[in-house]
């Protein structure tokens, strides 16, 4: 985050340096404001492109196999550009190469990355029926927690990624 912050201003001097300098070829023909506005909207694009890059930046890091199952997008009223274009602010990833197949169930983890200050990472291990969609969490003693098994629908993306063996 303070690296962000660093970069922002760093980003903002860089394009008022710009503008003077266009304010000086121009031999002060160009107003004064042209300076800050110039930051201004430097940093406001820096900003920007780190909140809307974030999803790219966060797959490009992923292992090979990997796949995106969904995204949460979110809308701020102190971010008002989000209600046109919402920002990604959390996905869950299945890693198809640890899948543990025996007949058929299957045994995966669910990552969970959620964006925030510092990156969260929530990691949960799972077992899936794949004959008819029971999904049972594990808890943390790796043992299954039948009373909070749930069924995936044949439609589900998760159940048609991880069965698509079967």
């Amino acid at each position: 985050m303070i690296w962000h912050l660093i970069a922002a201003v760093f980003a903002g001097l860089g394009a008022a340096g710009v503008a003077l300098l266009l304010r000086k070829l121009s031999r002060n023909r160009l107003p004064k404001w042209i300076i800050p506005a110039f930051a201004g909207v430097a940093m406001l694009a820096f900003q920007l492109g780190i909140e809307y890059g974030w999803l790219k930046t966060k797959q490009a890091q992923l292992p090979e196999g990997s796949v995106i199952i969904s995204t949460q997008e979110s809308r701020y009223f102190w971010r008002p550009w989000t209600y046109l274009v919402p920002m990604t602010t959390g996905f869950t990833v299945v890693d198809i190469a640890q899948v543990q197949r025996s007949g058929p169930l299957a045994e995966f983890y669910l990552y969970h990355f959620e964006r925030a200050y510092v990156d969260l990472l929530e990691v949960e291990r799972y077992l899936l029926n794949c004959q008819d969609g029971a999904l049972t969490p594990f808890d943390a003693n790796h043992t299954p927690r039948p009373q909070a098994m749930s069924y995936l629908a044949e439609a589900n993306p998760l159940r048609q990624l991880i069965c698509q063996a079967d």
